[in-house]
């Protein structure tokens, strides 16, 4: 008569790990970092989406919101090739309605946004302002941070900037115009209030 083979439960749960083991399976508490995920907005635009008259225009760069920094984008103004870079208000104006303007599709795909919102224009200095001052028509310090840094580096980095990555700017009152300045930390952290320096001249 055969006896039956009995293994208890307890051999059986100590026996588990070590058959799962030999099975290729190995059972850990440790959590694996995966890094980070990818993101997905591109910050970059490969087609403008501009029409066959607007790309005749004159080719400019704005800073739009993209991934919480200001990234730089390529457009095309509808400013007469004469005009470009000769008149820095009417170079401002030009800035300032791109950067008014709704983004692209292309730009949106991309994740580009802006803050700047009207009503708000930009014209000349007033009368003893240093050369060079574009006046807005709120105050600067009025503005919401982004919005007003979005300015700054548009500006700044064109033609009709004061030099040195900064552009002096005021507002429709008699406060004094202050020199912005552009910088890699401005870009970085645009909701940060952007930095400023006496004015010369």
């Amino acid at each position: 008569m055969r006896r039956r083979l009995f293994i208890p439960a307890v051999a059986l749960t100590a026996l588990l790990p070590a058959l799962l083991t030999g099975c290729g399976i190995r059972t850990t508490s440790v959590p694996v970092d995966a890094g980070a995920a990818p993101s997905r907005v591109p910050c970059s635009v490969t087609d403008d989406g501009t029409t066959q008259a607007a790309a005749q225009g004159v080719p400019v760069r704005v800073y739009l919101v993209c991934g919480s920094q200001l990234e730089a984008v390529d457009r095309r103004s509808p400013l007469p090739e004469e005009k470009a870079g000769g008149d820095p208000v009417r170079t401002a104006g030009g800035l300032l309605a791109q950067l008014l303007a709704e983004p692209s599709e292309a730009e949106r795909q991309a994740g580009f946004t802006t803050e700047v919102r009207g009503p708000l224009t930009v014209g000349g200095g007033h009368a003893g302002d240093p050369a060079g001052t574009l006046r807005l028509s709120r105050q600067p310090e009025d503005l919401a941070p982004t919005s007003l840094s979005q300015l700054v580096c548009t500006f700044a980095e064109s033609s009709a900037g004061a030099g040195g990555h900064t552009v002096l700017l005021g507002g429709p009152g008699k406060y004094a115009p202050k020199r912005y300045r552009c910088t890699t930390d401005l870009r970085e952290h645009p909701d940060s209030t952007p930095p400023t320096t006496p004015p010369t001249g």
